[in-house]
């Protein structure tokens, strides 16, 4: 942990332009001295013409940066190099003059000056160039942070309204089983207020963050489940199996819960005889997660006397996979005559 923030303050401070900027130019007048050096020229000497010469590389390089590359070079490409040739042919006679009126009474030395004109061109040019790939690379390399930043962004949001979406639909769902056993002044009722209370912690208190422990995912399908079984018939053939360790495993919170209420809402409720099924497996091996569910399908379905609410808790789930879990997970579907099935295969990772 300690070694990642100091990771992330050299960056913040590298990313800083004057930072990178200075050095850039301390890089550059660094290996400039070091060439004098090399060849025997006399420090002092070296230091002053190496202080002219960074200023005309300085003057070139800030015209591409300030002027050049924001006018022309996206959208002029040709137009920018021919204005890139033609700064650096204005400065490198105006540059030779200077280093020519330096040189007042060396004769030797003013006569090298003229004969490499050339090359002072060709030096000027590289450092416009090598600033220009510099620019273009932290242009991108910012364009990519932020590209990031945005999506990480993104996905945050989206999945709020996501979670936003599932628990109000879970409360509308449950809230109107409680109303019709309240109507029918049955017992169940102060139990159904209990585990609801239960869920609501879980829903409130524990599902705010991106992953919460397994364990607890666990235990708040059982209080689903243990609601549905207080208003379904006895009949009704509900079950859920567990294995493999799941003390310690995290997961997207509220992830199963669609396909819970999909299996009541559309197959075990459409029931009218009794009987029916709803089924769950769970297992998990490694990072690896498994869960099956499958309920039955009446033979005929009720008549609709008004259009159907709801229905996104399928879709939800399915984004949620795709932002939480890319590449990372299988979703399947079953819709046999007389059942229906999916299979969620999952990398916790």
């Amino acid at each position: 942990m300690k070694t990642r923030h100091l990771l992330d303050t050299i960056y913040r401070f590298l990313n800083r332009r004057p930072v990178y900027h200075g050095l850039f130019w301390m890089a550059l007048f660094g290996l400039l001295m070091w060439t004098d050096y090399d060849k025997g020229v006399n420090p002092w000497f070296a230091l002053s013409n190496e202080l002219i010469q960074l200023f005309f590389y300085a003057f070139l390089v800030y015209v591409n940066l300030i002027y050049l590359i924001p006018n022309y070079l996206a959208r002029h490409a040709f137009v920018y190099f021919g204005l890139v040739l033609a700064a650096c042919a204005v400065a490198t006679p105006i540059e030779v003059l200077v280093f020519y009126l330096k040189f007042y009474g060396q004769p030797s030395f003013q006569a090298n000056l003229v004969g490499s004109q050339l090359w002072v061109f060709l030096g000027n040019l590289f450092v416009v160039i090598i600033a220009t790939i510099l620019r273009v690379i932290m242009d991108w390399w910012r364009y990519q942070n932020e590209k990031q930043t945005l999506l990480t962004q993104t996905m945050q949001s989206e999945l709020r309204f996501l979670k936003s979406q599932i628990n109000p639909h879970f409360l509308f769902n449950t809230l109107n089983n409680l109303y019709a056993l309240t109507l029918k002044k049955s017992d169940k009722a102060p139990e159904i207020v209990l585990k609801l209370s239960e869920i609501m912690r879980y829903m409130l208190y524990e599902c705010n963050e991106r992953r919460v422990l397994l364990s607890k995912e666990i235990q708040y399908i059982h209080n689903y489940l243990d609601l549905e079984r207080l208003r379904q018939p006895k009949e009704a053939d509900i079950r859920f199996i567990t294995s493999g360790n799941i003390s310690d495993q995290m997961v997207a919170p509220l992830l199963f819960v669609p396909f819970l209420e999909n299996s009541f809402k559309h197959g075990l409720n459409h029931h009218v005889q009794g009987g029916g099924f709803v089924r769950l497996n769970l297992n998990v091996s490694g990072e690896d997660l498994e869960f099956s569910i499958e309920n039955s399908k009446a033979e005929r379905l009720p008549r609709q006397e008004h259009p159907r609410s709801g229905g996104i808790g399928l879709a939800n789930v399915r984004q949620r996979l795709e932002l939480l879990y890319p590449e990372n997970h299988t979703l399947t579907t079953l819709d046999e005559p007389h059942r229906y099935a999916v299979i969620l295969h999952l990398k916790m990772i």
